[in-house]
């Protein structure tokens, strides 16, 4: 399986997100993402993330969202994080502000990968240490290393 430690590159990584509305969260890491990768379609992924997300809430609860979608917008699978130091209201299950967002975007092809990475992320995020390290890292660099630690 991929390493979520390989997927997650420094140009992905958001350490200061500009907003605390989660459109707007999700929106900077589209364009983030759009940026730096081949993505054919900037909009239609925009569009795609948030009709996924009203469907049900990418807030997983714990300080984590994870909002994700699969689209032939991209030929690979692609994931970027972003931090809020004051949080945002992504309509959590446990109710309390989102400060940790990783966005995950999947060919449709890709499934399996997808899921893996998807379960991948709330595996590690689940772990109180390992969020609040995340909350911590003062580099780009650090969070993908914290990946890396863990998923030696």
């Amino acid at each position: 399986m991929e390493k979520i430690s390989e997927l997650l590159r420094e140009d992905l990584v958001i350490l200061n997100l500009k907003s605390n509305d989660k459109t707007k969260i999700i929106e900077q890491l589209v364009d983030t993402v759009a940026g730096v990768e081949n993505i054919k379609d900037k909009s239609a992924l925009l569009k795609a993330i948030l009709e996924r997300e009203e469907l049900e809430s990418t807030g997983i609860g714990m300080g984590v969202a994870i909002p994700h979608c699969r689209t032939d917008v991209t030929d690979k699978i692609i994931v970027a994080f972003g931090r809020s130091i004051p949080g945002a209201d992504f309509k959590s299950l446990d109710g309390k502000p989102t400060h940790l967002v990783f966005l995950i975007i999947a060919p449709e092809a890709e499934k399996d990968k997808y899921i893996k990475v998807l379960a991948r992320i709330s595996s590690l995020v689940r772990r109180d240490e390992f969020r609040t390290a995340l909350m911590k890292a003062m580099t780009r660099g650090e969070v993908i290393n914290l990946f890396a630690e863990r998923e030696k």
